[in-house]
């Protein structure tokens, strides 16, 4: 539940080209600046779009995602109203609510890297007051507690399973962004969090929602967020002037360009491949091979995109391949449902 980070070589390390003022009339800037793109740019008045704009709804989507996967990992999931409606409030919960926080509170506290990378960002650009942002901050971290508390009381927990992972998920997240320990700073730690965050969290959430927890999914959860650190370095070579303007260790900033291109895309296709191997060992061979499958066009559009330019190319990467990888996310919670994991 964390949000996408901002943050030699073959190719110069220099920053992206800053969307200029007049972009906001150009086709989609809207949209993009609504969804909280790279991209969007400054001029919206009305104070809900800018509070949603800060929210980032593009980055519910896999969250979101996480749950279904984490519902199907579960084995116990029917298709009910009942069912559909918990589901939903637990992708409320995961995708609006702890994800809108998390995006939040990142904005607030990176509001100085933010000048230099995206100016036209609502809290550089002066749109929303600070004040305003802080009562954003509460209410969707309040909101989104009590409804982790309502979905523990549906299921019938002893133990309040996903309230502990709603508080658990916003800590890791407030660490994430805020000093001291802003653990974004350090490519490695920062990187894993917010993999984590997008893959395992969600998916606990889930599971937990219609079965029981156990420690196999949470392991083999956090084994799949190693390919999620891959997936997180793609949003830093997007702020790496800016990153290393003011000492933010990312990989872009520590190895140079070319190296952390390297390092983002074995570490995606490794640990997708491990959890593949994984599958094979308890006997779920089809799901394996349906994996390993969508592994391969991942390194066809890592090979045209992402190596030959993973600064101008990041989002026509990401918007490529990343399709498959969570694809293959559900293809591993069906396959665990399926062993009774």
């Amino acid at each position: 539940m964390t949000e996408q980070p901002t943050h030699s070589a073959n190719l110069p390390d220099a920053p992206a080209p800053e969307t200029p003022p007049a972009a906001a009339s150009e086709p989609g800037s809207a949209a993009r600046q609504l969804l909280g793109m790279k991209g969007a740019s400054s001029g919206e008045t009305s104070i809900w779009k800018i509070r949603l704009q800060l929210m980032k709804p593009i980055t519910w989507i896999p969250l979101i995602w996480g749950v279904v996967c984490g519902a199907a990992s579960s084995g116990n999931y029917r298709w009910t109203l009942e069912y559909v409606l918990v589901s939903a409030a637990c992708m409320l919960l995961s995708g609006p609510l702890l994800t809108g926080y998390t995006q939040t509170l990142n904005d607030f506290y990176d509001r100085e890297i933010d000048a230099i990378n995206e100016p036209y960002r609502p809290i550089p650009s002066g749109v929303i007051s600070i004040p305003q942002v802080v009562s954003q901050i509460w209410l969707l971290l309040l909101a989104g507690i009590g409804v982790a508390y309502a979905l523990d009381r549906w299921a019938g927990h002893d133990f309040p399973t996903i309230t502990a992972l709603a508080i658990g998920g916003s800590f890791l997240s407030y660490i994430y962004s805020a000093p001291p320990l802003k653990l974004k700073q350090n490519g490695w730690l920062g990187n894993y969090a917010l993999g984590a965050s997008y893959i395992a969290l969600p998916w606990w959430a889930g599971h937990a929602l219609f079965g029981d927890l156990n420690w196999t999914v949470a392991l083999l959860t956090l084994i799949y967020s190693m390919a999620g650190l891959g997936i997180a370095i793609v949003n830093d070579f997007k702020s790496v002037e800016g990153d290393r303007q003011l000492g933010l260790k990312s990989l872009p900033v520590m190895f140079g360009i070319t190296t952390a291109a390297w390092i983002c895309v074995l570490m995606i296709d490794i640990f997708q491949g491990g959890i593949a191997a994984y599958l094979m060992g308890i006997r779920q061979n089809l799901y394996a091979v349906i994996l390993v499958l969508l592994i391969i066009p991942q390194i066809t559009f890592q090979d045209m995109y992402f190596l030959r330019d993973p600064l101008g190319n990041d989002v026509k990467y990401q918007a490529s391949a990343q399709p498959f990888l969570v694809l293959g996310m559900l293809v591993t919670g069906l396959a665990l449902g399926h062993a009774g994991v």
